[in-house]
């Protein structure tokens, strides 16, 4: 969704040519598979982390513009609420010392970007949901300042022809009864509390669906050990309360249409797939666009004159579908190339955080696709989409299904299965032994220890409130903590009780 709307309306016959180019996008896109002549370099990532703002009250700070100028770096860029930036780190190749290199770049410049930030009155802290966030915040005044932002929040209540109903129930801190949340919103804007790590894997097309399907097999695991969204509106929730609240935040059907089995635009999926093909084609079966903007570009005139075409409405329909392991199709320096965009980890606590799930996934996702009978043939697809939700709701306290051990915590599947195969995936991969050891070993002590940033963030919220602090003193004092230690650079393993 990067791209700029330049439509202020859609008319019935803008909606037909879309649905028209999109499809002929597809048919470009299989022709293209076909062929060939897609990027096939060794293995290169990206990372793209999402960041709030905050002010001196710890309340959050609807200044993005204000401090982009301020940090005047095109890698960050606004997203949907005014109290958010994101940073688009730049790609680079799954070997040797590169994830220590990328560690270096990502502290010095969130460094400099935090300046920039101080300079406008404001604090970046990487966050899975700003605990702080009220309902006020919510209000469709505070969307980013770009069309496509409004356009696509149009859009969605178009659809839908109803508000939207944020209905999700807790699981409860310690000693505590569950709480609940049923909350009536008027724009997309709950959403924005949805602050994202999202990885990205550029693979060649034979390689494509293992890939998505192995990354699929872990979504659960990945939630469940960096869980780090657990209050939301005041409530205590999901410990990453960003999977329920994505997914009824954007989503464009009323509830009729959600017992007809109509799919969700916020999708884990329902198959394991054979290409890359079997997702576009879903996209283009199932959901209708959202942004019906038309390209002038025909992708088989390029195609035949030998360019790579950009594929504009198959990517921006894409856009507006977010899948949990989304398929993308992009071309850089004129050669295309398809990535696996991993969306289901949150924001923070650490850089180092950041870098040891990052490792996590690629080296345990890589093993999958190595493995001679792989795991998705082992396991309904249903299994995977459950411990989704397990994982997100409970973190180390959900039961996880893994073919050949059965039900299962998330830190004894890491510790006894994953952890092993993460390290062989790196080794395989080329990561250098040093930034190995140093990013798995981080997620081998957070299995021991048993804390994620949602864990540290509900048993300081409890141990405040016991003190006699209200649930706003407690998530505020919380908060002023955490962006203490989050500074400071520690994994979350190693933070201290409040």
């Amino acid at each position: 969704m990067g791209q700029n709307i330049a439509s202020e309306a859609f008319s019935r016959e803008d909606r037909q040519r879309y649905r028209q180019k999109v499809q002929r996008c597809l048919d470009a896109l299989e022709r293209m598979l076909t062929e060939g002549g897609f990027a096939k370099s060794p293995p290169w990532m990206g990372l793209e982390i999402e960041l709030s703002l905050v002010d001196a009250d710890l309340q959050p700070a609807m200044l993005n513009d204000t401090v982009l100028e301020k940090i005047d770096d095109p890698c960050y860029t606004t997203e949907l609420g005014q109290q958010n930036l994101e940073l688009n780190v730049r790609p680079r190749p799954l070997r040797g010392r590169q994830s220590a290199d990328l560690e270096t770049e990502l502290r010095e410049s969130l460094t400099e970007a935090g300046h920039a930030a101080s300079a406008a009155g404001a604090t970046l802290v990487m966050i899975g949901t700003l605990p702080t966030l009220r309902g006020e915040h919510f209000n469709s005044k505070w969307l980013s300042h770009s069309p496509r932002y409004r356009k696509l929040n149009d859009q969605i209540f178009a659809a839908r022809g109803e508000e939207m109903l944020l209905n999700m129930e807790g699981a409860p801190l310690p000693g505590q009864r569950p709480e609940r949340l049923r909350s009536l919103q008027d724009s997309i804007l709950s959403e924005s509390a949805c602050t994202s790590a999202q990885l990205h894997l550029q693979v060649p097309p034979e390689k494509f669906a293992a890939n998505w399907n192995a990354a699929q097999c872990l979504a659960g695991v990945q939630v469940a050990l960096a869980a780090n969204s657990p209050f939301l509106l005041r409530k205590a929730l999901w410990h990453e309360t960003r999977i329920p609240l994505f997914q009824q935040a954007t989503d464009t059907r009323p509830q009729e249409l959600k017992n007809q089995g109509v799919r969700p635009r916020v999708w884990f999926g329902e198959r394991w797939i054979t290409s890359i093909f079997d997702l576009f084609e879903e996209n283009v079966r199932y959901f209708p666009g959202l942004l019906p903007e038309v390209d002038d570009e025909d992708p088989f005139e390029a195609l035949d004159s030998g360019r790579a075409p950009k594929l504009a409405e198959l990517r921006l329909h894409n856009g507006t579908i977010w899948r949990w392991n989304r398929p993308v199709y992009d071309v850089m320096d004129d050669i295309p190339h398809l990535r696996v965009e991993n969306r289901v980890l949150p924001s923070g606590p650490t850089i180092i955080d950041l870098m040891a799930n990052a490792a996590f996934f690629y080296g345990a996702q890589r093993a999958l696709t190595k493995e001679d009978r792989p795991v998705w043939t082992q396991m309904s697809f249903q299994a995977a989409e459950e411990n989704l939700h397990a994982g997100a709701r409970n973190a180390f306290d959900a039961q996880l299904y893994w073919p050949g051990i059965g039900w299962v915590p998330p830190d004894e599947l890491v510790l006894r299965r994953l952890l092993p195969m993460a390290h062989e995936g790196l080794i395989d991969c080329g990561v250098s032994d040093q930034s190995r050891e140093r990013y798995l070993g981080v997620i081998e002590q957070r299995c021991l220890a048993r804390r994620t940033g949602s864990t540290w963030q509900r048993g300081t919220v409890a141990r405040l409130e016991s003190r006699g602090l209200s649930r706003d003193a407690a998530l505020a004092e919380m908060l002023r903590r955490y962006i203490e230690l989050s500074e400071a650079g520690e994994p979350v393993h190693t933070w201290p009780d409040y």
